[in-house]
């Protein structure tokens, strides 16, 4: 049996059939071919699939996609607007915190997230936010640096 399920993506109201048992993840890239939330580990240990619902990071590969009904959903795909890169996109290439890009989206998410709650986060906030994603290449301090950057501007002597 399959259910309508409504809901905002990226601004944009969507509509889906979906099973009781779809996960927002797999109907993200399966029915809706929104790619950057990425399949890792499908337990919620890595972050790869890491979504904003209402505002809050949330793992789509746990979260029942049903529950997520009439409500607002963001992935990286809603940050570019009129073609230009959001900030913490922008930052992220600047200080090549992205190597094999997996992880990326997922880091993306949960550091606007915090940026949407607080402009200028602590070091340790920004660590704390970004903590239930893994980096399978070791980029965290890079991450780390992109996002003191939005929040807080380049370091002192012109360094990014």
């Amino acid at each position: 049996m399959k259910y309508s399920l409504s809901f905002i993506l990226n601004g944009l109201p969507v509509d889906a059939l979906v099973k009781p048992t779809d996960t927002l993840l797999d109907v993200l890239r399966e029915k809706l071919g929104v790619t950057s939330p990425k399949r890792g580990c499908d337990t919620g240990e890595c972050g790869s699939c890491t979504v904003l619902l209402d505002g809050e990071p949330i793992r789509s590969c746990l979260t029942i996609a049903l529950t997520v009904s009439g409500r607002k959903v963001e992935t990286v795909e809603g940050l570019t607007r009129d073609g230009k890169l959001h900030p913490l996109q922008q930052s992220f290439h600047d200080h090549y915190a992205a190597q094999c890009g997996f992880c990326t989206p997922g880091m993306l998410m949960s550091a606007k997230a915090l940026l949407d709650k607080k402009a200028k986060p602590s070091r340790e906030e920004i660590v704390g936010a970004i903590s239930g994603n893994l980096c399978r290449c070791g980029c965290y301090h890079e991450i780390v640096e992109a996002v003191e950057a939005v929040a807080h501007g380049p370091r002192k002597g012109g360094e990014p």
